[in-house]
C-alpha cells in the first residue's frame, strides 16, 4: 500500500475514534476459567492497598508497547494512558504487568492484577468469564505483508495456500481458524514476533487491527498493508475485570466517560503514535 493510503487508513481511523467516543481493538477468545472464584474485586480493596495492578501484553503499538525513555526501558501506550487516568481517579499508584496476551484473564481471576488493559475484546465468550467497561476504542482490521506483495494480495481468495500469523488468543486468531480454511495458520503470543516471522518470510502475512498495521509499516519499509480492511472483525478494546466487581467497572466508565467528555483519548492515541520509533 503506498504511503498516501496509509495516511488516508489512519485519518479515517481518526475520525472514527472521534465519532464513537467511548467505542473501541484486541482480541477472540476466551481465556480463563470458569471454575475460578467469582468474587468480584471491590473498589475499596483496591483503595486500600493503594495500588491499582494492571495487566497488559506491551507487544501491541500504538495501544502498549516498550520504548526507551530517558535510558529506560518503559510500557508506554494510550491503554497506558487511560489506566494512569483509572488510577488518579481512584487515588491510587498504578502498576503495570507485562505478561502473554492470552494469559491475561487468568491472571486476572487468580487475582494477580486487578485490571486488563491490552486492546482487549469484550465477546461474548470473554464475557462468560470477565466483566467488561464500556468500549473506548474500535478499529478495522488488515493483513501486514512484504512490501509488493499488496500487488498481489487483493482479496482474501489471495491468501489462499498462504501462511498467515495471527496473535494467540486474538479475535484475528477466531477469525482466520474460521475464514481462511484454505491458509495455513501460524499463531505466535507477541505481534513483534509475527513481524519478524514476516520480515524473514516465514509467513505471508499478519492479520492484526489497522492501526497496528499502519504504525508497523511506517517504521518498517520492507512492509505494506494490503489494499483490503476486514470490516467483518467485531473490533473494540474495553477494560477487563473479574466478574462480579460492579462497583469496581463503574469507576472506570466515570473516567473513561472523563477522557471522552474532555477528548484526551484521541490525543492520547496521537501521542502514541508519535513515541513509536
Amino acid at each position: 500500500m503506498k504511503k498516501s493510503l496509509i495516511k488516508r487508513v489512519a485519518a479515517a481511523l481518526a475520525v472514527g475514534v472521534l465519532a464513537l467516543g467511548i467505542a473501541g481493538c484486541g482480541s477472540g477468545k476466551a481465556e480463563g476459567n470458569k471454575d475460578a472464584k467469582s468474587d468480584g474485586i471491590s473498589l475499596e480493596s483496591i483503595k486500600s492497598k493503594g495500588k491499582l495492578v494492571v495487566g497488559t501484553s506491551a507487544d501491541y503499538p500504538p495501544f502498549e508497547f516498550h520504548k526507551e525513555i530517558d535510558g529506560k526501558d518503559t510500557i508506554v501506550g494510550f491503554d497506558i494512558k487511560i489506566a494512569e487516568e483509572i488510577a488518579k481517579d481512584m487515588g491510587v499508584e498504578l502498576e503495570i504487568k507485562d505478561m502473554a496476551f492470552d494469559g491475561l484473564l487468568v491472571a486476572e481471576q487468580a487475582n494477580k492484577i486487578d485490571l486488563v488493559l491490552a486492546g482487549i475484546n469484550p465477546t461474548d465468550e470473554r464475557r462468560q468469564n470477565a466483566d467488561f467497561s464500556d468500549v473506548y476504542y474500535k478499529s478495522d482490521s488488515g493483513f501486514i505483508v512484504r512490501k509488493g506483495d499488496e500487488n498481489t494480495i487483493k482479496s482474501l481468495d489471495d491468501l489462499k495456500g498462504k501462511k498467515i500469523g495471527v496473535q494467540t488468543g486474538s479475535v484475528q486468531e477466531t477469525y482466520a481458524q474460521e475464514k481462511l480454511k484454505d491458509s495455513e495458520l501460524k499463531s505466535l503470543a507477541k505481534v513483534t514476533d509475527l513481524i519478524l516471522d514476516l520480515d524473514s518470510k516465514k509467513v505471508d502475512g499478519v492479520l492484526v487491527n489497522l492501526p497496528v498495521a499502519q504504525l508497523n509499516t511506517e517504521k518498517n519499509e520492507k512492509l505494506g498493508i494490503a489494499p483490503f480492511v476486514l470490516k467483518d472483525i467485531e473490533i473494540g478494546a474495553a477494560v477487563a475485570m473479574k466478574k462480579n466487581s460492579s462497583e469496581l467497572q463503574a469507576q472506570v466508565n466515570k473516567t473513561l466517560k472523563r477522557l471522552k467528555d474532555e477528548g484526551k483519548i484521541d490525543e492520547y492515541v496521537l501521542e502514541a503514535n508519535k513515541l513509536v520509533d
